[in-house]
């Protein structure tokens, strides 16, 4: 793979890693789901695996946020990748505000699996690990 395509992937990766961070800290249900595949599978730790659009959309509507929150995804780095599929590691930061002001509530990981679906990156299988 050429230094620009790798490039491009990277930057499609980390586009499609924002945007779903900041439509879940918006509570922006159906901008999340649309960054999935239909077939997509999200595990989190004490949970059954989230499979489809429709689990991914009733996952995530009922933790719609009820008060100021920001997920801070970071150190992000794309492990493997073709022109249709790329792998990606970032940690992650949660934080919520309440009457105190901001305060960590969870400290994580992210591995990522993403592929390309009618020329746009999408989500594939993400797995999250908390520390």
């Amino acid at each position: 793979m050429s230094e620009s395509t790798a490039a491009w992937v990277a930057a499609g990766v980390r586009a499609v890693l924002g945007a779903h961070t900041q439509a879940q800290d918006a509570g922006r249900t159906e901008d999340i789901v649309a960054l999935y595949t239909s077939d997509a599978v999200l595990e989190l730790p004490g949970m059954d695996p989230i499979e489809g659009h429709d689990a991914l959309r009733d996952a995530f509507k009922s933790w719609a946020p009820t008060q100021p929150q920001l997920h801070l995804v970071t150190n992000t780095v794309v492990t493997a990748r073709t022109e249709d599929e790329a792998t990606a590691t970032s940690d992650v930061a949660f934080l919520q505000r309440g009457e105190s002001g901001w305060a960590v509530q969870l400290v994580g990981h992210y591995d990522d699996t993403l592929r390309r679906h009618e020329g746009a990156w999408r989500l594939h299988r993400r797995s999250t690990t908390f520390q």
